[in-house]
């Protein structure tokens, strides 16, 4: 009976393990202040690329495009755009990942906010390796030119890479030309 009763406890520990590694760590609302300020103006752009957009924003980010809708928060201040933000989800290994993309208002990548991460923490870069990716062009956001890779944490990187340069491509071909009022 005892060794019933371990068995029926440790099958319920393992199954509960998995579930305990997910950590929120902002909320979009918490994130949206830490990024934006509290009550700054901010205003949300939605972007529906058309083949040729979808094409471009490809080849620029170097993956396939899982949505044809894109999300930008708009951060103001008296009218003047001071920043954009984008909040990206992509499965790192079995679970997602969710970052939201900071860029200054003419598009250089200003900062990297882990929102949720339901991987072990072991894989979940520091974020001493997002800030070696600020200011970092679009073009050298690539493990080959000089992206340093992380041991143990290999997917979530290339996961976090994949998604910077996705939110920089919309960017370069969505936003960076169109009229900044």
């Amino acid at each position: 009976m005892k060794t019933i009763k371990f068995l029926m406890l440790l099958v319920t520990l393992l199954s509960i393990a998995p579930m305990s590694f997910a950590t929120i760590f902002y909320s979009k609302n918490e994130a949206m202040a830490l990024v934006f300020g509290k009550g700054a103006q901010i205003e949300s752009l939605s972007l529906f690329p058309d083949d040729d957009q979808i094409a471009q924003i490809q080849a620029l980010a170097k993956t396939k495009l899982d949505s044809g809708l894109f999300t930008f928060y708009v951060g103001k201040e008296q009218g003047k755009i001071t920043s954009y933000a984008a909040i990206e989800t992509s499965t790192v290994r079995t679970k997602p990942e969710t970052l939201m993309i900071v860029l200054t208002a003419d598009g250089q990548l200003s900062n990297v906010y882990t929102l949720a991460f339901h991987e072990p923490p072991e894989y979940q870069p520091p974020q001493r390796w997002y800030d070696k990716l600020l200011k970092r062009p679009l073009a050298d956001m690539d493990f080959n030119k000089g992206v340093d890779g992380i041991s143990g944490a290999t997917l979530s990187a290339r996961s976090a890479l994949t998604s910077i340069r996705k939110v920089m491509a919309v960017y370069e071909v969505m936003i960076k030309n169109q009229d900044k009022h």
